[in-house]
């Protein structure tokens, strides 16, 4: 086994919270090998915007030294929410962009909660590390102890890689998760379909004016529809549902038809303002089915030297803004670790002890969260 101070480093997952804590590390001089399943950066989209919190994405961000960078491409503007009525579409209340923002002397103290598209944010962690950091195309299977206390990578070419620590930063449906815990996710009962809009401001100028800069949400009962400003001029919205999993097979519904999806949800929404519907009707793109996944909470594991888990493969929640942000402090929190103890065994056991009561805490934050925006009943 090589010594504490050069441990032979694997992060399994190239998203926000692996790619953090592989810049954070190299950053102290440490190595690392990112390991993604993907065949390349851009082999998929990278999802909508997000908001990164003061104390938890941005503080990775300043700890991995890319706060300035981020403030380049962020969206203050973007932090600001409207909540309309459903048979109206009348204001019922507004959150605007944070006073603490970004000035024109910097960023403050605060800094808000900008927007930055996923995209953007994954690249410019991509752009920070060493070439060579990640491996595309390499798929993990599997993660099994060794005698000596190390840990064999096996990938699904039948190819394996021996590691002191293996980092699991794979998402949902982790492959390294049975190294630890036999925790599953379990569907939330909630439904996400994801569509969107192009060349908003011209080619949809009333649905520009009604989402604002930000995000519009409107609620009934056990449905709801958000609407977020991306970059380049493009909204993405969501029609979020209380429903079975499989609600599109009951219903007879191919969700590659996009007419047949779309004439299902209008049929739903009956009722709803003409100026909400429109996000129904007159979409640019498809309608893709997301099913909300959470784990068990609290979902903790005896600690185990060589392995551990970040992001949604440790704490899979719902998507009401606190995921990448917990990912990405994860990794920054790992990355610390590692610096600061003598063992990879110490610095898990260090990094443990503050990332599973947090994402407990969390857990339940995130589940009132959606509670809030799919209520069951009418708001």
């Amino acid at each position: 086994m090589n010594s504490a101070r050069d441990p032979r480093i694997a992060i399994v997952g190239a998203g926000l919270g692996g790619l953090t804590c592989a810049r954070v590390l190299q950053q102290h001089g440490r190595s690392v090998t990112v390991f993604e399943r993907e065949a390349s950066a851009d082999a998929r989209p990278q999802g909508g915007t997000l908001d990164m919190h003061p104390d938890t994405g941005q503080a990775a961000l300043r700890a991995a030294g890319l706060l300035d960078r981020f403030h380049a491409l962020a969206r203050p503007e973007g932090d600001e929410w409207r909540v309309l009525d459903f048979a109206t579409a009348a204001p019922l209340a507004h959150q605007g962009p944070s006073a603490d923002g970004p000035s024109a002397d910097g960023p403050s103290a605060d800094g808000g909660r900008p927007e930055i598209d996923r995209g953007q944010l994954r690249a410019l962690l991509l752009d920070s590390l060493t070439e060579g950091t990640v491996r595309w195309d390499r798929a993990v299977g599997g993660v099994t102890p060794l005698a000596d206390g190390t840990f064999r990578l096996l990938f699904d070419d039948g190819t394996a890689e021996d590691f002191d620590l293996v980092v699991g930063a794979d998402g949902a449906w982790s492959r390294v998760r049975p190294a630890l815990s036999h925790a599953a996710p379990r569907y939330t009962g909630v439904t996400f379909v994801e569509t969107g809009f192009d060349h908003c401001d011209t080619r949809h100028p009333d649905l520009a004016r009604l989402v604002g800069n930000g995000s519009m949400l409107a609620k009934g009962a056990g449905m709801s529809l958000v609407a977020q400003r991306n970059s380049n001029d493009h909204i993405r919205a969501y029609v979020a549902l209380r429903t079975p999993e499989d609600w599109h097979v009951a219903a007879g519904i191919d969700l590659g038809d996009r007419r047949a999806v779309r004439t299902h949800l209008l049929r739903m929404f009956d009722g709803w303002d003409e100026s909400l519907r429109y996000l129904l009707s007159n979409s640019d793109s498809g309608f893709v089915n997301r099913s909300l996944f959470v784990l068990p909470a609290p979902h903790t594991w005896e600690h185990v030297p060589g392995v551990t888990l970040l992001g949604d493969a440790a704490h899979l929640m719902p998507p009401v803004g606190l995921g990448a942000n917990l990912a990405m402090l994860d990794g920054s929190d790992l990355a610390h670790a590692l610096v600061a103890e003598t063992g990879v065994g110490d610095a898990v056991r260090a990094y443990e002890s503050v990332m599973l009561p947090r994402s407990i805490e969390a857990a339940t934050g995130s589940a009132q969260g959606l509670d809030h925006l799919v209520p069951a009943t009418a708001p």
